[in-house]
């Protein structure tokens, strides 16, 4: 196991982006196993945090396979995974109730997070996209190509373990691209910790406010 828990890969991240602290950015993490991950980088560069909602869209009879993912916006932004799609024999009226039931889901979570709090605007920031780990990268897929959009100067991904296949997926979507840990054999990122529970609600919303306390310092 590579990493004691979510704040140890955190830190070991933080100091491999030490280079970013003067460039300003802005670091979002993807709740919820991210939030905490991204709280240590985000007090180490001395940096705004802030979330970006997605949510994957799983095979109705395999829920942790991800036939895509969904991300917050006006315009929501969608990803497929086409080879699980067509592998798993799903319906197109499957996969938009699936779909339906994860943007519910993101709604519920930017209310209980954020409130009416606004989201930073990424246009001409350098921002560091952070979660936990990249397993097939179709959520991470979806919140880069969501936050390119918005026209990032720089946008970075940056995660503790991941595969190299998804990985590679990712390195067109991104200017710059840091991962700890590359395994030969790849099972699953909770495989690469001690300690991996479930992060909870209280736990995201509690990071938030001391992120805000800082800032406001």
């Amino acid at each position: 196991m590579s990493f004691a828990n979510r704040q140890d890969a955190g830190l070991r991240l933080a100091a491999a982006l030490a280079g970013y602290r003067e460039k300003s950015p802005v670091i979002i993490a993807l709740p919820r196993g991210g939030v905490i991950v991204a709280a240590e980088v985000a007090r180490a560069l001395d940096a705004p945090l802030d979330l970006l909602f997605v949510q994957k869209i799983g095979v109705p009879f395999q829920p942790e396979l991800a036939m895509g993912a969904i991300v917050d916006g006006p315009q929501p932004t969608i990803v497929r995974n086409e080879s699980v799609i067509r592998h798993a024999g799903i319906r197109e009226k499957e996969f938009s109730a699936v779909c339906e039931r994860e943007q519910r889901e993101i709604e519920r979570r930017r209310q209980c997070y954020l409130g009416d709090r606004d989201t930073i605007p990424l246009g001409g920031c350098v921002v560091i996209v952070v979660d936990d780990g990249v397993a097939t990268g179709s959520t991470v897929k979806a919140a880069l190509r969501a936050i390119r959009r918005q026209g990032p100067r720089e946008l970075v991904l940056a995660v503790p373990v991941g595969p190299t296949e998804s990985l590679e997926a990712l390195r067109s979507d991104v200017d710059n691209l840091i991962c700890l840990e590359v395994p030969f054999l790849f099972l699953s990122v909770g495989h690469f910790y001690r300690e991996f529970q479930q992060v909870s609600d209280a736990e995201v919303i509690a990071v938030l406010e001391e992120a805000a306390r800082r800032g406001s310092t």
